[in-house]
């Protein structure tokens, strides 16, 4: 028989304090939820708006790298939320680059972009695309000016 002083005491939680804990984690999570989707939407509005910035950029460098009218259009007609796509110079067929659609977005914008050669846009007017997400009330802007340099904006265009 072990002496009552070599005894060690029990280690470990009682199931009173484990419940305490899980209770305290399950309050927090669910005020931090709300404020985690608003910030995973917001999230996802830049990386679209970063995409699209992307797009523009390489199509107005292969314009200027191939002296040629370079196009970035929707993939399905005034829908640029449904993708879109960089058509190669002379063969429309063929595609220098393909995005894909991107779920629960409003992307508006204009029929198409066209890259001159020395890399200006076609037409008069400044093409500008207003991107939008579900669970974000922040829009973001993409805009181009007519010498073909793209820039982003967190607001309305």
């Amino acid at each position: 028989m072990v002496s009552p002083a070599l005894r060690r005491p029990a280690r470990g939680f009682t199931m009173p304090e484990l419940l305490a804990v899980v209770a305290i984690v399950a309050i927090l999570a669910s005020v931090a939820a709300p404020a985690f989707s608003s910030m995973i939407a917001s999230a996802r509005s830049r990386s679209v708006s970063s995409e699209l910035y992307a797009s523009l950029s390489r199509a107005r460098s292969e314009a200027i790298k191939r002296n040629a009218e370079v196009t970035l259009a929707p993939v399905t007609a005034q829908q640029w939320q449904s993708g879109w796509s960089i058509a190669a110079p002379g063969d429309a067929s063929r595609k220098l680059d393909d995005h894909p659609a991107v779920v629960g977005a409003t992307v508006s914008g204009p029929a198409s972009v066209v890259f001159l050669p020395n890399g200006r846009v076609k037409g008069g007017a400044a093409p500008a695309f207003d991107i939008a997400l579900s669970g974000n009330g922040q829009h973001r802007c993409v805009r181009l000016d007519l010498s073909g340099r793209p820039n982003q904006t967190t607001s309305t265009c």
